[in-house]
């Protein structure tokens, strides 16, 4: 069986070499994407750090009676000092605008750290700041070392190779996945690779080259191309556009970009999102079902097999609720202005975002869910084998 994990490895790479191109670019979209290259021009500014250091007018505290919400900006002057670059210690003081009526509303305080677009004339002496945001990339960096070093300490060796197999998924999905659809290569074909490589190392880390492995990365792929069907036919009757998110609409008015196959990118999505809570079910299924094998030897195929599934059943519903709540929760807001704005339900189901947000969870359960017994039933074959004890791939 090592031979045909290796053989499916070596399966996947030929894909991504050759037949992942065919569904690329024409001469014709080159052609294109070369002319909207000439009418998008690369940013001509450069993104600096700088910190507050004084605030010498704010009237962001002055009450203002006469003057309507509408109509009401208000003014900080912030004096700057900037961070980093080629004039990391000058300082400069900018104009900060604020639109009162804008809940978004940028107001800083002495001390504060801020992001700036800056443009240099052509003796490199600056001739534009612009406020952008606050800084907020070293907080996220400090949760995301937190999490490795949790990661590291409880896990031990398994966290070590959990570490590993985070860094390769991000990896693909950097640079790989985006990529590839970004050159119009297609969505869903280009997300179930992803999908399938990413199992196939993952599960390779973290359970190893055996029978275990084997069966979970079986039950994987096949709970992938559930969901993923489930999709594209749940999908061509209900005509999903893709662009119902503002981010979908954002990136299609980028005229380089705006052929994308969105349609294909919402089923790319969905299939990806499946993915961890798929691959978490079956993982745990064949290591249930291989402990159960090595501590009862003389079970049979069918006690085996009821075994799983009783344990299948439990992990069933929380999963599920998994996949329903982390939907739900990415679209908390967007169901908080629905009853903010009273819209009726009809109103609601039929839009295209809320749509394909419950077939995305749908989906994504019901391949979850016929992922347990494929994997009970692949696990229950492998294992009763009678020279499966302790035996590799």
């Amino acid at each position: 069986m090592k031979r045909i994990l290796i053989l499916l490895i070596l399966t996947i790479l030929t894909f991504s070499q050759f037949i992942i191109p065919v569904f690329g670019e024409t001469e014709l979209d080159k052609e294109r994407e070369a002319y909207y290259e000439e009418l998008v021009e690369e940013p001509e500014y450069e993104v600096i750090r700088a910190k507050i250091i004084a605030v010498p007018l704010d009237e962001t505290n002055e009450t203002r009676e006469d003057v309507s919400l509408q109509s009401d900006r208000r003014t900080q002057h912030l004096k700057i000092e900037i961070l980093n670059g080629n004039h990391k210690g000058e300082t400069y003081t900018v104009q900060n605008i604020i639109e009162m009526i804008n809940p978004y509303k940028l107001i800083f305080k002495s001390g504060d750290s801020i992001l700036l677009r800056m443009t240099e004339d052509e003796n490199g002496i600056i001739n534009y700041l612009k406020i952008y945001d606050r800084i907020r990339d070293k907080y996220v960096y400090i949760a995301i070392i937190i999490l490795l070093a949790l990661l590291a300490i409880i896990g031990g060796k398994n966290g070590i190779k959990s570490i590993l197999s985070l860094i390769f998924t991000g990896f693909v999905v950097i640079q790989i996945l985006i990529p590839l659809i970004l050159k119009g290569n297609s969505p869903v074909l280009v997300s179930i690779f992803v999908s399938v490589l990413t199992s196939i190392v993952t599960i390779s880390l973290i359970v190893g080259i055996n029978r275990k492995g084997f069966s979970a990365l079986l039950g994987t792929i096949c709970g992938l191309l559930v969901s993923g069907l489930m999709v594209l036919i749940v999908g061509k009757f209900t005509n999903f556009t893709g662009l119902g998110s503002e981010e979908a609409r954002l990136l299609a008015y980028v005229p380089s970009y705006k052929n994308l196959n969105y349609q294909g990118i919402l089923y790319a999505g969905i299939i990806l999102g499946a993915l961890g809570a798929i691959m978490d079910v079956t993982v745990s299924i064949s290591s249930s079902m291989w402990e159960m094998k090595q501590i009862h030897e003389k079970i049979t195929f069918k006690e085996l097999i009821h075994s799983g599934l009783n344990v299948g059943k439990d992990i069933m519903g929380s999963m599920s609720n998994t996949l329903i709540l982390a939907y739900t929760g990415s679209s908390m807001f967007l169901m908080l202005l629905f009853k903010g704005y009273n819209l009726k339900f009809i109103e609601i189901i039929n839009m295209d975002i809320i749509a394909s947000e419950i077939i995305r969870a749908i989906a994504g359960s019901i391949g979850l869910v016929l992922a347990i017994p494929i994997t009970v039933i692949i696990s229950g074959f492998l294992y009763n084998n009678r020279e499966s004890k302790n035996k590799v791939l």
